[in-house]
């Protein structure tokens, strides 16, 4: 897996999670539903990613 995929699924996992947490724990997370969000948007226009480089030390390619 490389590290654009990892950083996808990482994201989609996240938000899932989330979004579960909102629902069944506490309305507030939903916070971290909109910091991934922008998380994503801001890795797209700077193009620095901190789960991106997590992956990498983690040994993806």
């Amino acid at each position: 897996m490389t590290v654009d995929n990892g950083v996808r699924v990482f994201a989609g996992m996240m938000v899932l999670v989330s979004l579960a947490l909102t629902a069944y724990v506490h309305p507030n997370f939903v916070w971290l539903t909109a910091f991934v969000g922008l998380n994503l948007i801001q890795s797209a226009f700077t193009g620095f990613c901190p789960a991106a480089s997590l992956l990498k030390k983690l040994g993806l390619k």
